[in-house]
């Protein structure tokens, strides 16, 4: 499955284009186990009629008839520079996990997988952001009521890999045969220009999150502006009422004052938790970026004396 992930993307991801397929397995006691999967085509705007859902019936059913796995159980993505924590990524899960309790989402890095080691992370939405998703209130008051923060919204899964006997032997054979210099090329400090992408899209997360700060600035001065006007409404009515009593005229009828001023409409907060979400993965990336080149730096100075 691993394999054809990377296969996948090699062969239709460009650059920071997304690539994305179904994974299918079974759940055996406590453990999901993924052991098939296909990627999603890809098609242009002249495939408007295409049906990605017909698609997926069409290939689960062709497995089932050559009695390989052929249950749904989640979605595979790829991912530019850790950019995955988004709302597409949110709405998408939802669904799989609404429809699928057990579904999970695989992200792949190619990017951290090239710097020498697997990237490949299993995530679920929590129980608590899963109720918010479906009464589809993000409103702050909501997501204050429910407790919800990036840290609660997503919960990790832990991976394991396994591989036949025989795989394990073609490793190992192929472990020895690697020549020594090949190896060295992973000690290379070639990462400067990830970690200067990194800091870039970093930057670009504050600018959006400074944004919806304003925004809601904004909305909290408007409810403070007419909550102010609310007072002074009430005021002059009472002071009325009053001038029409000393008169021995009725009072004015009550109205509701709901209608006559209606609070403005809170910015949703949803957006501001995923990117903050964001900012913190982006804030991981560059410090598994320092943390490698210093480790390069020790093992190139450890060699370098060895060699001395």
């Amino acid at each position: 499955v691993v394999l054809k992930i990377i296969k996948h993307y090699q062969e239709e991801g460009q650059g920071n284009e997304v690539v994305q397929g179904v994974l299918l397995g079974l759940v055996v006691d406590d453990r999901l186990e993924i052991t098939n999967c296909f990627p999603f085509p890809q098609h242009t705007e002249d495939d408007a009629d295409f049906d990605e859902v017909q698609y997926q019936m069409e290939m689960m059913r062709s497995l089932r008839h050559v009695n390989i796995d052929h249950l749904h159980v989640g979605w595979y993505q790829s991912t530019y520079y850790g950019s995955f924590v988004t709302r597409a990524l949110l709405d998408s899960q939802f669904s799989y996990q609404h429809a699928i309790e057990e579904s999970v989402v695989l992200i792949y890095d190619p990017i951290k997988t090239a710097q020498g080691s697997l990237s490949l992370k299993a995530y679920r939405l929590t129980p608590k952001l899963m109720e918010v998703c479906k009464e589809k209130d993000f409103s702050p008051e909501a997501l204050k009521k429910a407790n919800i923060a990036y840290e609660n919204m997503f919960e990790e899964v832990p991976i394991v890999i396994k591989n036949s006997y025989l795989i394990n032997v073609m490793l190992w054979e192929l472990e020895k045969k690697s020549a020594v210099a090949d190896r060295h090329e992973l000690l290379s400090l070639a990462s400067s220009n990830h970690l200067g992408k990194s800091l870039q899209l970093l930057m670009d997360r504050v600018d959006e999150m400074s944004q919806d700060i304003v925004k809601y600035n904004t909305y909290l001065r408007n409810v403070s502006k007419q909550q102010q006007q609310k007072h002074q409404y009430q005021q002059r009515r009472q002071q009325e009422n009053i001038q029409r009593q000393s008169r021995g005229e009725p009072p004015l009828p009550e109205e509701d004052i709901n209608k006559l001023f209606k609070p403005p409409q809170p910015p949703p907060r949803m957006e501001s938790l995923l990117i903050a979400g964001q900012i913190i993965t982006y804030c991981q990336n560059i410090k598994e970026f320092n943390a490698q080149n210093l480790g390069k730096l020790f093992m190139a100075q450890a060699l370098q004396d060895y060699n001395n």
